[in-house]
């Protein structure tokens, strides 16, 4: 399962911090893992009191899990003090994964949850080295320290808060408006999305919010559709609070979703097919432009529905790697091939190119493979290679081109049957 890391502080009611993050990222399906930087006494009332965790403590948790979890992003909620945020901030400049700020100073029942000098800190090692930060009306206004009392002024301040390269979801919902307007500002452009006002958010919405965010970019979504899908997951969040003391309401992190389940399966079996296959596959099965596995949705009708690792799996000093996550779209022409398969038998959704050479012929017929050869288009599928699967879909087809340029793509009901196959070659 995928798994993502939260790096906050702990809600003794359980509607925000640590224990909202671990909620919202299981509905995304991602398992949460988490570092506690604080432990709140706290109600739906207010903040009764803080206690700091030693930093060589965070720092023991956050390196204990970087070590042992191959984390996909990472969410930064309430880290207190200045020295707590330079620490995370120092350990994850390491790591080559999203990093998602969610610059808690306040609660959502208006006690301060960060020390004075917290915010230089902040701005000086941890916004530089994120991805997304989401900041409200008051955190935006002491990031970008000035006051935000029209749309200029918001946008000039997403400008500052973002001119070390971070994007910025401005949230909307403390701003007196009709309807609650955030702003995403992303590579020096804006993105408004508009939503209808609904009754004050609960405790928790923040948290859930960016959590939701970092599941979905942990799942390989981009910025955008990332910030798309988890605003309408918020929006139900806070439509659906509940009440569990006398003050403020909750926020539902146990929101559902809609449609992405089978999405996300998919994503989950390409990589931990690629990790199989990192694994166990020599550097002489690797084509010279790389190698990568791909799978299709059920009934897939473009390129964009099937799933592959981006930029592929390649030999980089003498060791196969990696080139970034699985991804949707991310594997053009081994897609076509696939495609044209599954006209002909649908259960077919998963293929795999590797390099060809004589002896791997020679296994493949002697474990009993289907093998078909035929004239492979880089572009598209060609006539041949459709005329060479119409009497029934075989186990691989390979390349009629010169040895050189040869490739044999495998083919596969799932990632399980390809890991099979590809077993029974190797």
């Amino acid at each position: 399962m995928r798994t993502a890391l939260t790096v906050a502080g702990s809600d003794s009611i359980g509607g925000a911090g640590i224990q909202a993050d671990v909620k919202a990222m299981a509905v995304v399906g991602i398992h949460a893992t988490s570092v506690i930087t604080a432990v709140t006494a706290q109600s739906t009332t207010g903040v009764d009191g803080i206690f700091p965790m030693p930093e060589e403590f965070v720092q023991a948790q956050l390196e204990t899990v970087l070590k042992d979890c191959d984390i996909k992003a990472v969410k930064t909620g309430m880290l207190y003090s200045a020295d707590i945020v330079e620490l995370v901030a120092d350990i994850l400049e390491d790591h080559d994964m999203p990093l998602i700020v969610d610059p808690v100073m306040v609660s959502g029942t208006g006690c301060s949850l960060c020390d004075n000098d917290f915010v230089k800190a902040m701005k000086r090692k941890l916004l530089p080295i994120c991805e997304l930060t989401t900041p409200n009306r008051h955190e935006a206004e002491v990031l970008a320290k000035m006051k935000i009392g029209s749309k200029d002024d918001l946008m000039l301040a997403c400008e500052i808060i973002g001119k070390e390269g971070t994007s910025v979801l401005l949230k909307g919902g403390h701003f007196n408006t009709p309807t609650v307007t955030d702003y995403l500002y992303l590579s020096s452009e804006f993105t408004k999305l508009e939503y209808p006002r609904l009754r004050r958010s609960g405790h928790g919405s923040g948290c859930t919010l960016s959590s939701y965010i970092t599941a979905h970019m942990a799942k390989g979504l981009d910025i955008v559709n990332s910030v798309l899908k988890s605003r309408e997951m918020i929006q139900e969040s806070i439509a659906t609070q509940y009440v569990i003391g006398k003050g403020d309401m909750v926020a539902n992190p146990m929101v559902k979703l809609k449609g992405d389940s089978d999405k996300f399966k998919v994503l989950d079996a390409i990589d931990m097919a690629a990790a199989k296959i990192l694994d166990v596959v020599p550097d002489e099965f690797v084509p010279r432009g790389g190698m990568n596995i791909a799978m299709a949705l059920k009934d897939a009708a473009g390129p964009e529905e099937i799933a592959a690792v981006d930029k592929r799996l390649v030999v980089h000093n003498g060791m196969l790697r990696k080139g970034g996550p699985a991804k949707f779209g991310a594997a053009e022409h081994l897609s076509y091939v696939l495609l044209e398969v599954m006209k002909r038998d649908p259960s077919v959704r998963c293929i795999m190119n590797i390099a060809y050479s004589d002896d791997v012929m020679a296994i493949m017929e002697e474990v009993g493979l289907n093998v078909v050869t035929a004239t492979m288009s880089k572009d598209r599928i060609s006539e041949s290679t459709a005329k060479a699967i119409s009497k029934g879909v075989p186990d691989a087809i390979v390349d009629k081109g010169s040895k050189r340029d040869r490739t044999i793509r495998l083919l596969a009901k799932d990632t399980d049957e390809m890991l099979e196959k590809l077993e029974e070659i190797l």
